[in-house]
């Protein structure tokens, strides 16, 4: 069980970490969108065409689609946690570390932030944490 923790704490730090880079990554893709021409929309077809078309741009940004594939491994890796780790300690130890590591993430990464708000919540979920294992 000691081991579960340290993966489940594993895997919020690196949920944490991809979920800031993905969103550096996704405003990236939104400038792209931003700057290409707009495209009239007139059939279901061509809506289709054009989400797909979105989506694959989204996916040729290296700096969303390497941080979302290892989040996606991440998630593999939690699905295997949760495998043999009561569900009631599992999600509530990851979300709270990712929640934590996203705001310390975006910090470090330079996002506008209130640092102290966000410093407190941090500890707050440190100290949640902390009750749930014990």
């Amino acid at each position: 069980m000691v081991g579960d923790i340290e993966k489940m704490i594993a895997v919020g730090l690196v949920w944490g970490a991809t979920n800031a880079l993905m969103r550096r990554g996704a405003l990236l893709w939104d400038q792209a969108l931003k700057s290409s021409q707009p495209q009239p929309i007139t059939a279901h077809h061509n809506k289709v065409l054009t989400s797909l078309k979105k989506w694959l741009k989204l996916l040729s940004i290296w700096q969303y689609t390497i941080p979302f594939s290892v989040n996606l491994s991440a998630s593999a890796t939690f699905f295997a946690i949760l495998s043999h780790t009561p569900i009631s300690l599992a999600v509530p130890v990851t979300n709270a570390t990712t929640f934590a590591a996203t705001a310390v993430f975006g910090i470090l990464l330079g996002e506008q932030t209130h640092l102290g708000l966000a410093l407190f919540g941090t500890g707050l979920i440190v100290l949640g944490i902390w009750l749930c294992i014990t």
